[in-house]
């Protein structure tokens, strides 16, 4: 619940560093293939993202990060399962922001040699990175834990994905962020009295970062004809469309009490952005899901039931290989309505093209 300020309770909560709990919708750290990134063709986005690297040393956001008097008080007053469901959002997002980061750096730093615009660019929406994920940690510290990013640094295990995948992927990841920003943003502009913390405040002008970083993606995306003209980047572009949305909605619906605390129906947002996400794809990507088809949103809430189960089951005491057991029904028919949506048939953007706004 939260409390006006005078119910806070009496005793100050003591600042620990932060577990980070891993599950299949924790954010991951990743890794590519450096030689293959230097070696991309750019020339034919060179206009654009010239034009991007520009906006980008311009760093209009440079004195956006900086916190004001409205975070100098207790915020022992939000409590239960609000405060609990708001400390996982922060977590989550450092960690998301915070995985960018150090790609970001990596990319930059081994680039530095090779495609120095490249370099120079990653190393700008490295600077952007940084500064959400320490926004988000000083956040954290207002509510007694923040996360070891330095340890995080040091112990990350890095996956792998191709450079290719990294395009796709990190394009969603930036484009999805945006709408997820603007949205809590213009609600609580609309019905301020659920803004119970000053970090909404930051949301617009944070999500306009989300937005260049997306465009810088687009376009080398787009500098890439075998991620657009191929049939096989229209299976790759709806595949990395669905595992995000999926996960967008798995982990929406685990922090009902976050979004319930904004004023904001949960399932009525996390539809609202995978479709706004979903139209936003379609300037990129050669195909996108057709997110009005009558089994699209009910098979994904359909995981959502599967997903809590799979959750009661591991927060069981049984043991490891009958929880294992007990899962995997569950595991397969999520498998089994993601399918199901991946063979929907998609939209194709290319024929749009001309018509997407």
């Amino acid at each position: 619940m939260i409390s006006t300020p005078s119910q806070a309770p009496a005793e100050m909560t003591v600042t620990k560093n932060k577990a980070l709990k891993e599950n299949i919708l924790t954010p991951r750290f990743y890794t590519t293939d450096f030689e293959k990134t230097a070696n991309l063709d750019l020339s034919a986005q060179d206009t654009e993202l010239q034009a991007m690297l520009e906006e980008m040393r311009a760093d209009y956001n440079r004195h956006h990060f900086v916190r004001n008097e409205e975070f100098a008080q207790s915020w022992d007053h939000i409590t239960g399962e609000a405060r609990q469901a708001f400390i996982d959002y922060l977590e989550r997002s450092c960690v998301s922001e915070f995985s960018g980061f150090l790609l970001f750096k990596e990319l930059s730093r081994n680039l530095k040699q090779r495609s120095p615009l490249l370099a120079e660019m990653f190393s700008l929406m490295a600077r952007d990175e940084a500064r959400h994920a320490g926004f988000l940690n000083k956040a954290m510290a207002d509510f007694g834990c923040t996360m070891d990013l330095s340890y995080l640094t040091k112990h990350r295990v890095y996956t792998f994905f191709p450079i290719e995948w990294v395009l796709y992927t990190v394009y969603l990841s930036e484009k999805i962020g945006y709408w997820r920003y603007i949205i809590i943003y213009r609600h609580l502009e609309q019905h301020p009295e659920h803004q119970f913390y000053p970090l909404f405040n930051y949301f617009e002008s944070w999500c306009q970062d989300e937005n260049r970083h997306g465009d810088i993606f687009k376009a080398l995306l787009r500098s890439q004809p075998k991620l657009w003209q191929t049939w096989t980047s229209r299976l790759w572009s709806r595949f990395f469309l669905l595992t995000v949305f999926a996960t967008h909605t798995l982990t929406v619906h685990e922090r009902t009490g976050f979004y319930h605390a904004l004023g904001i129906d949960p399932t009525e947002f996390d539809q609202e952005v995978i479709r706004k996400t979903n139209e936003t794809a379609l300037r990129a990507f050669p195909s996108g899901l057709n997110t009005e088809h009558p089994e699209f949103f009910p098979r994904l809430q359909d995981c959502c039931k599967l997903n809590e189960k799979l959750a009661e089951i591991d927060a069981s005491s049984q043991p490891k290989w009958l929880k294992g057991l007990k899962k995997l029904p569950f595991q397969l028919s999520i498998v089994g309505h993601l399918l199901r949506i991946y063979l929907l048939k998609g939209i194709d953007a290319e024929a749009l093209r001309g018509t997407v706004r």
